[in-house]
């Protein structure tokens, strides 16, 4: 649900530019210009971010069929150089895994089980994410940093129906701005550093459409010069891991209407 709700957000925040550029807001729209250009500043900056390491710490809401809302936690830590090379580490309460991604393939490892799986890959981290999700049905972890007020995203301005600037505030000591967007089914809000370096600290979903409005929350710490080298973007199977296939979204559906079919 939430991997949606991600892209939505980058999308939103691209047309939210296009906005600004070129359609004055209703005066009876509750949106804030002073937020619209804040997240086309942020994105804009994201994008100009050729190396950077960015750790986030989430928690995701649950709701369970008798209405119980349930939280899980987690850790994810990013290592990103573009164009073309990437590596990922999800820690979770019921998973550990390591992704790598060096240009040509792209590697999953599974340390709770020690199975792996590689396949080639496109020659950039935004085709590897498209393809990822269109084939494989895997979600890049922290998808919406590197789809954040893309120039590919369709214009979706008509969806928001609220955007305010909340004020300052502070996250993990550092100096922010707070924004709460709103749009149909979605109540969100982004904390953006402030200064020179506009980096998203902190972002708030909170699914409206759902009477127990699930939240998903991140916290972000970001280093904008980390040390590295090329090994860590290729896969060393440790001892006894075992290689494994990635199944194809589209062939896991075919089997499963042919099982279907077969039943009949």
């Amino acid at each position: 649900m939430y991997k949606r709700l991600f892209c939505s957000i980058a999308i939103l925040s691209f047309s939210l530019s296009l906005m600004a550029q070129s359609t004055p807001a209703p005066k009876d729209a509750d949106i804030d210009p002073a937020a619209v250009a804040a997240l086309n500043r942020m994105g804009t900056y994201l994008r100009t971010l050729q190396t950077f390491q960015v750790k986030s710490v989430q928690t995701t809401d649950d709701v369970l069929e008798n209405g119980q809302t349930i939280q899980a936690g987690g850790v994810i830590d990013v290592l990103a150089v573009r164009p073309n090379r990437l590596r990922a580490e999800i820690i979770g309460d019921d998973k550990h895994q390591l992704l790598f991604y060096d240009g040509k393939n792209f590697t999953i490892f599974g340390q709770l089980v020690n199975y792996y799986a590689t396949v080639p890959a496109p020659p950039t981290i935004g085709a590897l994410i498209d393809k990822l999700d269109e084939k494989y049905g895997i979600e890049m972890p922290l998808v919406d940093l590197f789809l954040w007020a893309s120039p590919d995203q369709p214009d979706s301005a008509k969806d928001i129906t609220g955007a305010i600037d909340v004020g300052p505030s502070s996250v993990e000591g550092t100096s922010c701005e707070q924004y709460a967007f709103r749009q149909a089914g979605l109540d969100w809000q982004i904390w953006i550093q402030l200064g020179d370096y506009p980096l998203p600290r902190k972002l708030i979903l909170t699914t409206t459409d759902d009477e127990a409005r699930p939240r998903h929350s991140q916290v972000m710490m970001w280093n904008l010069a980390p040390s590295f080298n090329d090994a860590a973007f290729t896969f060393d199977p440790p001892d006894g891991a075992q290689k494994i296939t990635i199944a194809e979204v589209n062939a896991a559906a075919g089997q499963k209407e042919s099982n279907t079919g077969s039943s009949k």
